[in-house]
C-alpha cells in the first residue's frame, strides 16, 4: 500500500484537524512496527520529543508524528516520509487495522454444539465445537461464541458480542452489544458470600444479576461475581485487563479502564472514566469519583474524590506520596544523623 493510500485512508478516521505530511515522498508499506523495531518498507510512529533520538536510529520508511517540526526536520533529514498529528499513538493504532484484523469465523452452527431447545439464536452467529447454551438463552445477531464457552440458563448476549474460547456465562448475566469476553474469564459467578454463626460460616445464596452494558471488554481470567441481590453493573465501554477481581455488588461507571491483577472488594462503587494502574486493591464499599486515577498497588480504603490521583498503600494523594518516598529512601542517613545527636546529647 503506498503511503499516500493510508494518509488517504487515515484522514477518513479523524475530526477537527488535518494531517500535515511530507508529500513529495511517497514510499510503499507493507506493514506497520515499533519505531526500535521497524524495517524498511514498515510505518511505525513517535509519541513525544523524548523519543527524537530513535528518529535517527530507526529503518522505518515512514512515520507518524507529533506536531513538532524539529521532529519533522529530523524525519526530512533522513529520507523519511511523515504525516503529523496531535494525537500520533491513536493514529498509528487506526493504522494498524489497515494491515490486521481479527479472526473472525464465518456465521455457523457446530455439529457438536449442545442447544436447549428454548435457547434463542440470532441470525449470522458462530457458535463453535463443544459450546453448551443452556435453557432460555439469548444470543443476539452477528455474536460469535468460540469453542468450549458455557452459557447458564437465561444468560443474555447482546448483538455482535465475541465470547472466546473457554470463558463462562453463569446464569443471571445480561451481557450488551459489542462486548468482548477473552478466554478463561467467568462473568456472573457466586459472589463471596458467607455469613459468620457459631457453628461455622452460613453461604448466602447469590440470587442477584450481573450487567455488561453495551461495549465492555474483559481480560483473560477475569473475574466479575453476581451479588446476593441487586446487580454488579459494568457501565458502557469500560476496559477490563486480565486477572481482574471484581466482587459482589460492585457498581463500575462508563469509560474506565481496569489494568491487571487489580481487585475490588463486594459493593465498591466506581465513577465514570476512572483508572485503576495494575494490582489497585480496594476495600468493601468504598466509592471511587468520576476521573480519579490509583497508580499501579495501591490500596484503597477510603473514598477518593472525583478527579483526585492516588498512589501507595494505605493509598493518599500522588503528590503527597512523592514526598513521602522522597523522604523513606534517606530514612537511613537519618536515622543516623537522628543516633548521632541522641550521642550528642547524651553526652551533656
Amino acid at each position: 500500500m503506498q503511503f499516500s493510500e493510508i494518509i488517504s485512508k487515515l484522514n477518513d478516521t479523524i475530526t477537527g484537524h488535518s494531517l500535515i505530511t511530507n508529500r513529495e515522498q511517497n514510499p510503499e508499506i507493507t506493514g506497520v512496527a515499533a519505531i526500535d523495531e521497524a524495517t524498511s518498507a514498515t510505518l511505525s510512529y513517535v509519541e513525544g520529543a523524548k523519543f527524537a533520538s530513535l528518529i535517527n536510529s530507526t529503518a522505518a520508511s515512514a512515520l507518524i508524528l507529533p506536531q513538532n517540526e524539529q521532529l519533522q526536520m529530523q524525519a526530512t533529514e533522513r529520507g523519511i516520509a511523515w504525516l503529523s498529528t496531535p494525537e500520533p499513538r491513536l493514529l498509528f493504532a487506526k493504522a494498524i487495522a489497515l494491515f490486521y484484523q481479527p479472526y473472525r469465523p464465518n456465521p455457523e452452527i457446530h455439529l457438536t454444539a449442545v442447544i436447549h431447545p428454548t435457547a434463542k439464536i440470532g441470525n449470522d452467529v458462530y457458535i463453535g465445537s463443544h459450546v453448551v447454551i443452556s435453557q432460555g438463552v439469548e444470543i443476539g445477531n452477528h455474536a460469535i461464541i468460540h469453542p468450549n464457552v458455557v452459557i447458564y440458563p437465561d444468560g443474555k448476549i447482546g448483538d455482535r458480542t465475541t465470547l472466546h474460547a473457554n470463558c463462562t456465562i453463569h446464569e443471571r448475566t445480561i451481557i450488551g452489544a459489542d462486548c468482548v469476553i477473552h478466554s478463561g474469564a467467568v462473568i456472573g459467578a457466586e459472589g463471596f458470600g458467607f455469613v459468620p454463626t457459631r457453628t461455622g460460616w452460613l453461604k448466602m445464596e447469590q440470587s442477584g444479576y450481573t450487567v455488561l452494558e453495551d461495549g465492555v471488554e474483559v481480560g483473560c481470567n477475569s473475574a466479575i461475581d453476581r451479588p446476593a441481590v441487586g446487580e454488579t453493573r459494568v457501565g458502557r465501554n469500560t476496559k477490563i485487563d486480565n486477572l481482574v477481581q471484581i466482587g459482589h455488588g460492585c457498581q463500575i461507571g462508563a469509560g474506565c479502564a481496569i489494568a491487571g491483577q487489580a481487585g475490588m472488594a463486594g459493593g465498591v462503587k466506581v465513577g465514570n472514566r476512572v483508572i485503576l494502574a495494575g494490582q489497585v486493591g480496594i476495600a468493601n464499599q468504598v466509592k471511587i469519583g468520576d476521573g480519579a486515577i490509583a497508580s499501579a498497588q495501591a490500596g484503597i480504603h477510603n473514598d477518593i474524590a472525583p478527579g483526585e490521583i492516588v498512589s501507595g498503600s494505605p493509598a493518599m494523594p500522588h503528590k503527597l506520596y512523592l514526598k513521602v518516598s522522597a523522604v523513606y529512601s534517606r530514612l537511613p542517613d537519618i536515622y543516623q544523623s537522628l543516633k548521632q545527636l541522641q550521642r550528642q546529647l547524651g553526652k551533656k
